[in-house]
């Protein structure tokens, strides 16, 4: 495993690469079916201790805050990690351990590659400008760095509250942390 830090080339500003991917619920979600005022993309997984210590604060977004939806997407090789697989996925909705808005399964890793994510987790907030999905914060979700840290700052949490104001998010992009991607065999 090879700790990593993003640095994505996606801009703030930019919009959002578009998706469609099969979800752990059986459905098919697509960017544009999204209906709220920010939406919290994160690249994630089931296995990395990284991802799994945030899996409660995005749990927590999601219920807390009605105009954003919380996507999470798995693009890690599941033939090389089992517990990334969309069964697994699905058991971990089912079991409430997930409770995202919506958990996708990006199979290929392409939809990560078209965010230039490289690390689980890795968040990109967007909010709605001119009936697209904007870029408005990159980075990471709160101050803890390692697994085993608690946070005291939630960066995340004021990015929100700024996106959902129609405010700048003045929190500077800071790199998220976490182990690479493992990206699919071609």
């Amino acid at each position: 495993m090879v700790q990593m830090e993003s640095d994505s080339e996606l801009d703030r500003g930019e919009a959002a690469p578009d998706f469609e991917l099969l979800g752990a619920d059986g459905e098919t979600h697509a960017l544009d079916n999204f209906e709220t005022d920010a939406l919290l993309v994160v690249f994630t997984c089931n296995h990395c201790p990284y991802a799994k210590a945030k899996i409660d604060l995005l749990n927590d977004l999601a219920v807390e805050y009605d105009d954003l939806a919380v996507v999470g997407i798995n693009p890690n090789d599941a033939a090389e990690y089992p517990a990334d697989s969309l069964d697994a996925m699905r058991e971990a909705v089912a079991d409430g351990t997930v409770a995202y808005d919506a958990y996708l399964r990006d199979e290929t890793g392409a939809v990560a590659a078209a965010y230039d994510a490289v690390c689980t987790p890795d968040p990109f907030l967007f909010g709605r400008e001119d009936g697209a999905w904007r870029l408005r914060y990159h980075g990471r979700l709160d101050d803890a760095l390692n697994p085993d840290d608690e946070p005291t700052e939630f960066y995340i949490r004021d990015a929100v509250d700024a996106v959902l104001a129609g405010d700048d998010v003045k929190i500077p992009d800071r790199p998220s942390r976490g182990y690479s991607i493992k990206w699919p065999a071609e």
